[in-house]
């Protein structure tokens, strides 16, 4: 394994940046055939829920791309020497919705970056918070928690899975082919191999099959909690448990109680990713 320098990496906290985008008829029209009938009702010119997750995708040329497809490492985020990388996890707090034709600003800021000891091995988080702005004010204010892992190693065991909740609860059933995986990936301008590219996903990174994106199951989890409590959540929080691998139906379910929404997705069994929404701010 790469010797971290911890105090080097950290040297990139504070960095910001902005990045423009429109909320266009087109990517509301593509993120519709993509995620429905699995989207939350919402009124007449709003943006559907989560669509911020799509707009102003980072766009590296092709000769400044990393071995994964992502970005080469050390520009906006810092360098870190570990080779797999994920979504882990994150919060939405929604102030205002997104409208069909808005110009939206993204502010980033590199808030943290911290190494830890997992089962899995050693892991480096960093932590970004998004502003996203519209000519209203303030609409949606976003963490995104990435984790940097170490390579697999051959013959490694997988963790043990967290099973599902036994109780039965309404869900909606969605299946992880690999349409369902290139569409998001191109309406979110995701050069992830592990995505699409199957000998990658499985001799490099060690994965068993193609990976479904940790924004889009996320993106579903948020629809699914909007619609059962009868609004937006003002704040809405996942966590990544365990890659989901396409190639079957996945569950995304979830219950209601006093305001609060908990939910999960979930395949073959296994928990893939938590959430948890309510409706009053704290």
């Amino acid at each position: 394994m790469p010797e971290i320098d911890i105090d080097h990496l950290r040297g990139w906290i504070g960095r910001t940046r902005d990045v423009e985008d429109s909320v266009t008829p087109r990517l509301v029209a593509e993120y519709r055939a993509t995620l429905a009938p699995h989207l939350a009702p919402v009124a007449e010119g709003e943006a559907p829920l989560a669509l911020h997750w799509c707009l102003a995708p980072e766009t590296p040329a092709a000769d400044a791309l990393g071995p994964d497809g992502h970005a080469a490492k050390g520009g906006f985020l810092p360098p870190v020497p570990l080779p797999r990388r994920m979504w882990a996890g994150g919060e939405v707090e929604t102030l205002a919705p997104l409208r069909i034709g808005d110009r939206v600003v993204r502010r980033e800021t590199v808030a943290d970056v911290a190494v830890k000891v997992g089962r899995t091995g050693t892991l480096c988080f960093v932590t970004v918070r998004h502003d996203y702005l519209t000519e209203r004010g303030p609409a949606i204010r976003d963490r995104q928690d990435i984790v940097y892992r170490e390579a697999s190693r051959p013959g490694e065991p997988a963790p043990p899975p967290k099973p599902a909740p036994a109780e039965e609860v309404p869900n909606w059933s969605v299946e992880a082919n690999s349409v369902l995986l290139f569409r998001y990936s191109a309406m979110t301008f995701n050069g992830h191999r592990f995505h699409y590219d199957h000998p990658y996903a499985t001799q490099v990174e060690g994965y068993p099959g193609l990976v479904v994106h940790g924004p889009m199951q996320a993106s579903l989890l948020l629809n699914l909690a909007a619609a059962r409590l009868g609004r937006v959540p003002a704040r809405f929080r996942y966590r990544g448990v365990s890659p989901m691998i396409a190639g079957s139906r996945f569950a995304v379910a979830g219950l209601c109680e006093d305001g609060t929404f908990r939910g999960w997705t979930a395949a073959g069994g296994a928990v893939c990713m938590e959430a948890e929404a309510e409706i009053q701010r704290h």
